[in-house]
């Protein structure tokens, strides 16, 4: 993935700092800033391309930052640098910001209060802690059952959705999209921090520190766990967890899945019957931009783990051909390919058919795989790759080989880094109604802006239909959702979309085509449109410390984020802060909020915290109530802030 996609993806909290090409001499260890400035402020402050600025990083614990230059993504630009150095940079960049050098805070909208920079809240404990129980309106996993993003009992009718107020919020930094068990909500985030949150109030059951994930926490029903109830997180660090959901405490933690230092988990892991389904993803884009990198070894997997042991079944690499030296680039460092195939996104689970259905990302050398950019169908027991399906070749890339650049380790061509970032949907058609064998298809979308759907049996195409424009960060970005009768497709097309605001300088020197951001209905069997909602121009109050257009007062309507459905309503927000529910029918607007029209006083005890963009995982349907995380700082660097908000909607805020 393109310009900045790691740091939203790990996210997208994994990439941390980007040390400079042409690194100075390594400065004093009992000095963190001089440390600072000397490595890593020419990328930081201010911020360019991909890097977190230093607003951002001072929300960071340190533990994430010394991670990763020990043994995370910036292992290849950390060289040099001692464990003290390490050290003193990570306690530099975590102390808040302040004095006379200190960022200002960001101006609130009127009559709020503006909101202190990088902070931090308290964690309010619940007075009691009632045995988990479930519900007919849980929200279990990131995309419910395969992948559909679909609420079928979400505890609210349509008619309820235009009185839809916040009911209570929470900060926090990075969040990921919740989970909800009956009374427990569940959700990770880039501080470190666990949480088991109570769904109706936001007061906390438990937490548990050292926990950086942005995976939505699966929740599950099983023998494992004393109380019944397990959840299962994916860290950075490239081990999964399990956890017991009532009480937190740890059942078993896996062995590291993946020695490639850049790799990590982004995408849930998936529970089918005694197995967990766990996919992998890569940093070494940016990685790769380093001279002296030698590109590229990672490959794109999917591990099983054992459910009651988190022992390793099987791992399997979506790139097939074998990893193999090329050539020599022009520091004398040796080039080796095929790479790339990373797994962004949640596998998608197929019972009946004993198969696990993933979504690859691009190649990071032009040598020949066709692993990348494909949906890929992988057996439970076994983990032989049953079909695979490239829908895009030669897409090469690795980060600073945009606009012509021509770094050492560039591919020849470079690709458009259309790969995917979005689960596949597995899709119960209607009786009669369409090629795919079983009555079923899988359904599928880039960041080309093309939809497509597959037999899941052969993973022969059946139709493709181009929704959006496409670029590097969508096109379809993070998901799409389905119900019963239509596939709901969020577009995206920032980067198309900067091209067009007055005063912002376009992002790409790629020729784009116009922009069509907003949310479109698609017949499952065929593709054909069923309706168009194209994202209105709203206003917004971006509070953001590093959005490209925030001094100049623009709005980004692109609809990154993954959409959610229910019965009467589609929810889907967009990257200016506006969350909107349309009718699944028509695609008419029936209820909107401006999440960052003012701010919010949070249950832990933030006071004045400031909404944001929408990007990323989307909003969770369940008990009556809404969730979605507003100021994610995402890819696109626009509307983000270091301290998100989790915002919980129900009816009449009651």
């Amino acid at each position: 993935m393109r310009l900045g996609i790691w740091a939203a993806a790990a996210i997208a909290g994994a990439a941390l700092f980007s040390i400079p090409l042409a690194a100075s001499a390594q400065a004093p260890s009992s000095n963190g800033e001089a440390v600072f400035n000397a490595r890593c402020k020419s990328c930081h402050e201010p911020a360019i391309d991909r890097a977190p600025n230093r607003a951002a990083l001072s929300s960071y614990p340190a533990s994430q930052i010394v991670q990763a230059l020990t043994t995370g993504v910036m292992v290849p630009m950390a060289q040099g640098l001692s464990e003290a150095d390490k050290a003193a940079v990570a306690a530099y960049l975590t102390t808040p910001l302040g004095g006379p050098d200190a960022h200002p805070a960001p101006a609130a909208p009127a009559g709020t209060r503006p909101v202190a920079a990088a902070a931090r809240g308290v964690d309010v404990m619940c007075t009691a802690n009632p045995p988990i129980t479930a519900t007919l309106s849980d929200w279990s996993s990131v995309g419910m059952e395969a992948s559909h993003r679909y609420q079928s009992n979400p505890g609210l009718k349509a008619a309820d959705v235009p009185k839809l107020k916040v009911k209570w919020s929470f900060a926090m930094s990075g969040g990921s999209m919740p989970t909800v068990i009956g009374d427990w909500l569940f959700i990770t985030n880039r501080s470190g921090k666990f949480y088991a949150l109570d769904a109706k109030s936001g007061c906390v059951h438990w937490v548990v520190d050292g926990v950086t994930s942005r995976t939505t926490p699966m929740i599950v029903k099983s023998p494992i766990s004393p109380s019944g109830w397990a959840t299962f997180v994916g860290e950075r660090t490239r081990v999964v967890r399990a956890f017991d959901a009532q009480t937190g405490k740890e059942i078993w933690k896996s062995a590291q899945l993946e020695t490639n230092p850049v790799a990590g988990i982004t995408g849930t892991p998936v529970v089918s019957g005694g197995q967990l389904f766990v996919p992998l993803t890569s940093g070494e884009e940016p990685a790769a931009r380093q001279l002296t990198y030698s590109c590229c070894t990672f490959r794109g997997s999917l591990v099983a783990l054992d459910l009651a042991t988190g022992k390793t079944q099987w791992k399997t690499f979506v790139i097939k051909e074998p990893l193999h030296p090329t050539h020599k680039n022009s520091a004398g460092v040796m080039m080796q390919g095929p790479a790339g195939g990373a797994i962004w996104s949640a596998p998608t689970a197929d019972a009946k058919r004993g198969l696990v259905y993933v979504a690859t990302g691009d190649s990071y050398t032009d040598e020949p795989t066709t692993g990348a950019d494909a949906i890929v169908a992988i057996e439970m027991k076994t983990g032989k790759i049953r079909w695979s399906t490239q829908v895009t070749e030669k897409d090469n890339f690795i980060m600073g080989c945009e606009n012509g650049a021509k770094l050492p380790n560039c591919p020849t061509p470079v690709g458009p880094d259309y790969d995917f970032g979005a689960s596949p949907i597995l899709f119960n058609l209607p009786p009669g109604k369409g090629k795919a064998a079983g009555g079923q298809i899988v359904l599928s979308g880039q960041k080309s802006g093309i939809a497509y759907g597959m037999d899941p049996d052969t993973g022969k195409l059946i139709w493709k239909t181009a929704v959006g424009s496409g670029s590097a960060l969508g096109g379809i970005e993070w998901g799409m959702a389905a119900d019963n009768k239509r596939l709901y497709v969020a577009i995206s097309d920032v980067i198309n979309l900067f091209g067009e605001v007055p005063g912002v300088p376009p992002v790409t020197d790629d020729k784009l085509d116009p922009p069509k951001p907003g949310l479109y209905a698609l017949d499952p069997a065929n593709g054909k449109f069923l309706w168009s909602a194209p994202a209105p121009k709203a206003t917004c109050h971006y509070a953001g410390d590093r959005s490209r257009d925030y001094a100049k007062g623009a709005c980004i309507r692109a609809q990154s984020a993954a959409p959610s459905v229910m019965p009467g309503a589609v929810f889907s927000g967009t990257m200016d802060g506006w969350f909107r529910a349309y009718d699944p029918a028509t695609g008419k607007v029936i209820w909107a909020f401006s999440t960052t029209a003012q701010t919010y006083d949070t249950v832990n005890q933030v006071q004045g915290q400031p909404g944001g963009n929408i990007d990323g995982m989307g909003p969770a349907i369940a008990g009556g109530m809404v969730y979605t995380m507003s100021g994610f700082q995402g890819a696109a660097q626009t509307g983000g802030n270091a301290v998100n908000v989790l915002l919980a909607f129900s009816v009449d805020g009651k």
